[in-house]
């Protein structure tokens, strides 16, 4: 599991670059650093008492992962994700996820729903911990076992892929620090539920439901303003 960012207490590296990569997914991932804001290769170097080859290492990797926004002659940027990208990746993730669930309804297994209800207390505690990394990764884990009830490898790679996309947003745009209660915990509940009662079009519902209250608590990328 991902460490605490409450903590982030010295960790040992492999290398610089990943030592960088890790402080600065953190910044980001923590809201310390905003969409569109910019990510100077000299000024981390020093900063981070490091050369800037392990800094471009760093900022390429977090590109690949849709955090950071690599312009030609231009420099780096934290991704700022348009709100137009945001609803059509949602609209793929919705009919993705609902294909998944349907499919899972007819074959999942008493150890998928054993994992299930093991992502939920997981959930449940990195919310009340207010831990976004922890919280990010049992909530994708959450979905990557439905989708691999499905049966369908292909479907399970499809979601895998959306997935990724969308935490991204979140990362971004999620108000998760300041918000008193997780609608998401009862969401996923209420499709365990529907699961084990084998309701496909039950389930289905429950996770279209789910995908829009998500992408509908997402603030606006226009309500936030690029820093220099």
């Amino acid at each position: 599991m991902l460490q605490d960012p409450r903590l982030h207490e010295p960790r040992m590296y492999t290398t610089s670059a990943d030592y960088v990569y890790t402080e600065l997914r953190h910044e980001i991932i923590t809201k310390q650093k905003k969409p569109g804001q910019r990510l100077p290769e000299v000024n981390i170097a020093v900063q981070m008492g490091v050369s800037r080859t392990p800094v471009r290492e760093a900022l390429r990797r977090l590109a690949s992962e849709g955090l950071v926004l690599i312009i030609p002659n231009s420099g780096a940027r934290v991704a700022s994700p348009s709100r137009r990208e945001m609803e059509d990746a949602y609209v793929v993730r919705e009919d993705l996820e609902v294909l998944a669930v349907r499919l899972a309804a007819g074959r999942v297994s008493d150890r998928h729903l054993r994992r299930l209800e093991e992502t939920l207390l997981e959930e449940e505690r990195a919310f009340s911990e207010r831990n976004l990394e922890l919280y990010l990764e049992v909530n994708e884990g959450f979905h990557k076992i439905i989708a691999e009830a499905s049966g369908n490898r292909v479907l399970k790679e499809y979601v895998e892929n959306i997935l990724a996309r969308t935490n991204v947003y979140i990362v971004f745009y999620d108000p998760f620090y300041d918000i008193e209660s997780n609608s998401s915990t009862t969401e996923h509940r209420a499709i365990i539920d529907a699961l084990r009662a084998q309701d496909a079009d039950a389930a289905a519902n429950l996770m279209r439901q789910h995908i829009r209250v998500s992408q509908n608590s997402l603030d606006k990328p226009e309500d936030f303003e690029p820093r220099n």
